[in-house]
């Protein structure tokens, strides 16, 4: 689809026709796949309609595990519900926030009313308000522009959710961004709780995380500026994750690539620090064929197989896991992105 605003439209406009998508007398649910940038984003959200709506629900999809994000949840006291259904009565408005229908099978055939997200637009992203900006780095800060254009100060907790929701999502601005989002981080500076900030960061490492880090270096194979993990089955894909921007920080990679087995899906996660590559598009390219939920920016993407889609390789979670791994560095050979394998651990 079209992008659902032209360049031209004004903040302000934005705001007035959000406004519009929200009667008094509405019970707002707001969902998210949650992370902190689409935590942060669903809580502006809720700010965002504060007397404005009957009630406003946050509702995630996805069990919170990572110790950063649950720290994130505890310590500024977001109030968050799993869900596996998005068809409640209660609710008479649903709005998604830093995802779109396609992006997950729980969103998908769902009819909502306002979609905001920043990834790549998809067709089926139809709703009565949607404002996409995939040139931006994070969501949060299209929800800060939208406070600020309506003179709604965020609380101390809310920057700080906003302000830590786009430092993970540009990783610290070297993944891509803009003008907006360094803007929008600025303004929230003066704003957060920054001994906060420092003990959400300070959460990330766990024992557990300690023995994945062991069990990816054990299987870590370097193939010239590649490295490619396979973890096998894990109980929470956000280990792959953690494992995949682990291995950026390694001097000659520029290529992070993470498999593993979950919930009946082989998901992929890839991370990209080169000029020539995109992620995203790798992701689509290689898995959307697959029926995968695929795709993201182009330093970082992930792609969701489910093991019933896979037709013409065994189903044992190592032997796939290899074998998708050795069509990804054909690709990523046929593109130029890695030089020669130099080395195999």
């Amino acid at each position: 689809m079209d992008h659902p605003f032209s360049k031209s439209t004004t903040t302000t406009e934005k705001c007035k026709r959000l406004l519009d998508a929200v009667h008094a007398d509405d019970r707002l649910g707001i969902v998210i796949n949650a992370d902190p940038d689409a935590i942060s984003s669903a809580w502006a959200l809720k700010r965002f309609f504060w007397r404005k709506a009957r009630s406003v629900k946050l509702f995630h999809i996805n069990p919170i595990e990572r110790a950063d994000n649950l720290a994130m949840v505890r310590l500024l006291k977001i109030d968050l519900k799993l869900t596996r259904s998005l068809r409640k009565r209660n609710i008479t408005k649903w709005a998604i926030v830093d995802s779109q229908p396609q992006h997950h099978e729980l969103f998908r055939g769902h009819n909502f009313d306002i979609i905001i997200d920043h990834h790549p637009v998809q067709a089926t992203s139809k709703a009565f308000f949607v404002d996409i900006r995939e040139e931006y780095g994070a969501n949060a800060t299209i929800l800060t522009e939208y406070l600020r254009n309506c003179k709604i100060k965020p609380s101390a907790k809310l920057a700080t959710a906003l302000f830590y929701g786009i430092k993970t999502d540009t990783a610290n601005f070297v993944r891509e961004a803009q003008q907006n989002d360094i803007n929008a981080f600025r303004y929230l500076y003066s704003l957060v709780n920054i001994n906060t900030i420092k003990k959400i960061e300070s959460s990330e490492i766990t024992k557990e995380t300690l023995c994945n880090y062991a069990l990816a270096m054990n299987r870590l194979q370097l193939f010239g500026n590649i490295a490619l993990v396979n973890m096998g089955e894990v109980t929470n894909p956000d280990i792959l994750v953690i494992v995949a921007d682990f291995f950026m920080k390694l001097v000659d990679v520029e290529w992070s690539v993470v498999t593993g087995i979950c919930g009946g899906k082989l998901i992929v996660i890839l991370r990209n620090a080169g000029f020539r590559g995109n992620a995203g598009k790798m992701a689509q390219k290689l898995f959307g064929p697959w029926g995968a939920s695929a795709g993201g920016h182009k330093t970082a993407a992930r792609a969701e197989v489910p093991m019933a889609n896979i037709v013409g390789v065994k189903s044992e979670g190592d032997v796939l896991a290899r074998a998708i791994l050795k069509d990804l560095r054909q690709y990523m050979a046929e593109k130029g992105n890695f030089e020669e394998m130099s080395k195999e651990q």
